[in-house]
């Protein structure tokens, strides 16, 4: 069987890296960025319990490494921006290790590092042909603009992100659908940081969420209705960041305060994002080609799912891969799953999407929620 993996992000690392030396699989993983392109990208992301645990059952060797080089997540807390608690869980009520925080581009070093010599970089997809066997050939450019064909795949695995150019030739347009959000992101120095561990505030339906990672920094994170679908130039100043995240009769907290300083300091370090989800999708209907992470699924990061399903996919392709099973079998062992997830990361967003922050912020420390982050948590299958 001959596998080409287009992007060689978490999941298109994982599953090569574990391919690796399987009897009858050769793999040829494609990436279009160059060797160390991204080493300083990105900002931090926090990846759930159940990430680690599809790890230590599939992949103890990068469990391990990941979890040396990150930051436990152990807690969630939850509070208004003047510092009224309304929330404050222990993962490991409801998990079987903890979560980790660390810098997206620490995980991508360190998931790439063990298919370094393998990837082959500055390689854009650009096309797809057929060969006389009805085998798809990716097209490839390269920076010098020589075009690339390295024959026709039995499968072709998309690890290109919720953009995804191969899912877009095999399956047709992505269809986002919007939720009027917008998001900013920034990594700064956690010189003076009040806080450690995860921890979100809320000023209506506006939230603010932040903690620390490795390297002496601090990730923050800002997230708040536009009242339509785009990012507009008032949106990204310090008086609209002020307007919707201090609170109208009283002072902040320390740590609000703290971060709408470091945002106002970095204005220009800000990274923007719309709140979006794609309909999830495994595979084209002749078995040729398998999406994974968030060219399957792309949801919403209230849960910290995105990078952990990505990793959940990865790890889990593989082991059903080995075992000589295709699309078909790998959908019907994560599809349900993920849409579970899908589902209740949605289901836990409620509270920036209109609904009252206060009780649905104290209804998450309820049974019904936390049954379901613990089914989330550690429903996770072995090989």
């Amino acid at each position: 069987m001959r596998i080409a993996i287009i992007g060689s992000g978490i999941a298109g690392s994982l599953l090569a890296k574990n391919l690796d030396g399987v009897a009858g699989v050769t793999v040829d993983l494609y990436e279009r960025a160059a060797p160390g392109e991204h080493d300083g990208a990105g900002t931090g992301l926090n990846l759930g319990p159940n990430g680690f645990k599809a790890l230590r059952l599939h992949d103890p060797e990068t469990h391990a490494r990941l979890r040396a080089a990150s930051w436990e997540w152990r807690t969630w807390v939850v509070e208004l921006v003047d510092g009224t608690k309304l929330l404050d869980l222990d993962l490991l009520d409801l998990a079987d290790e903890p979560g980790a925080r660390l810098r997206w581009s620490e995980l991508y070093a360190l998931m790439r590092e063990p298919v370094l010599a393998r990837t082959r970089y500055g390689h854009e997809f650009t096309a797809l042909e057929e060969d006389s066997a009805q085998r798809l050939v990716p097209v490839f450019k390269t920076p010098s603009g020589e075009t690339i064909r390295n024959g026709g795949y039995d499968l072709l695995v998309a690890g290109d992100g919720r953009f995804s150019k191969l899912r877009e030739l095999t399956c047709g347009p992505i269809q986002s659908q919007q939720m009027g959000i917008g998001i900013w992101r920034l990594l700064t120095s956690d010189a003076g940081s009040p806080f450690d561990d995860y921890r979100q505030w809320f000023c209506g339906n506006n939230r603010l969420l932040a903690y620390r990672v490795p390297g002496g920094h601090v990730y923050a994170c800002g997230v708040s209705a536009l009242n339509g679908d785009s990012i507009e130039a008032h949106h990204k100043t310090e008086e609209f960041r002020r307007a919707n995240f201090l609170p109208k009769d009283k002072p902040p907290c320390p740590s609000v305060a703290w971060i709408l300083d470091r945002a106002a300091a970095q204005e220009n370090d800000l990274h923007w994002a719309r709140l979006q989800v794609s309909p999830l999708l495994r595979g084209d209907s002749l078995g040729r080609v398998l999406l994974l992470g968030d060219a399957a699924q792309a949801m919403v990061p209230t849960l910290g799912q995105g990078a952990t399903q990505a990793i959940e996919d990865g790890a889990i392709a593989a082991s059903i891969i080995r075992k000589g099973g295709g699309v078909k079998e790998i959908a019907a062992a994560r599809d349900t799953r993920v849409e579970f997830v899908r589902d209740f990361s949605l289901e836990a967003t409620d509270t920036m999407l209109g609904a009252d922050p206060v009780a649905g912020t104290l209804a998450k420390s309820g049974p019904e929620f936390l049954a379901k982050l613990k089914k989330l948590y550690r429903d996770v299958p072995g090989p």
